[in-house]
């Protein structure tokens, strides 16, 4: 499994998710991303370990159009992770009137103000990380390589 097809499988369900309104896969995907950009444990690696057996693909999977010049020890895929991971927990949990009544964390006048263009952020998201897995280009990806992770 490449990340690109993770991408695309991550894409996919979280559109599903949000589809039929079902919070405990997004916050599963949440957790799970969360997981895998802590502990450098990646689903794809884990899977190609398996299905390889040891050998090697020999696919450079370069999605950097300039020289990377990692500037910070960290894997970009691990820190795109976690930037998805930030950005759904904020938009989904943090800003959602639903979760806010329960949690406080926002005065419920901000929420009630903004919950009409609320709900794009996840949706955009999803369809954003889809659209990545097929194209193959993911524009946070690049962003995080540019910044400076390997």
């Amino acid at each position: 499994m490449s990340n690109r097809t993770y991408r695309l499988v991550m894409g996919a369900l979280l559109l599903v998710f949000l589809y039929f309104e079902l919070d405990w896969g997004v916050f599963a995907l949440i957790f799970v991303l969360c997981l895998e950009g802590f502990s450098n444990f990646l689903i794809p690696d884990f899977i190609n370990l398996f299905r390889t057996a040891g050998r090697s693909s020999g696919c450079d999977e370069s999605l950097s159009p300039f020289p990377n010049k990692s500037c910070f020890l960290f894997s970009a895929e691990r820190a795109w992770r976690l930037v998805v991971a930030l950005m759904l927990f904020l938009s989904f949990v943090l800003f959602s009137p639903h979760f806010n009544e329960y949690l406080q964390v926002f005065p419920q006048q901000w929420i009630e103000q903004f919950s009409y263009i609320i709900w794009f952020f996840p949706w955009f998201m999803g369809f954003a990380i889809f659209g990545a897995g097929i194209s193959g280009v993911c524009p946070v990806l690049i962003t995080v390589k540019w910044v400076g992770f390997k």
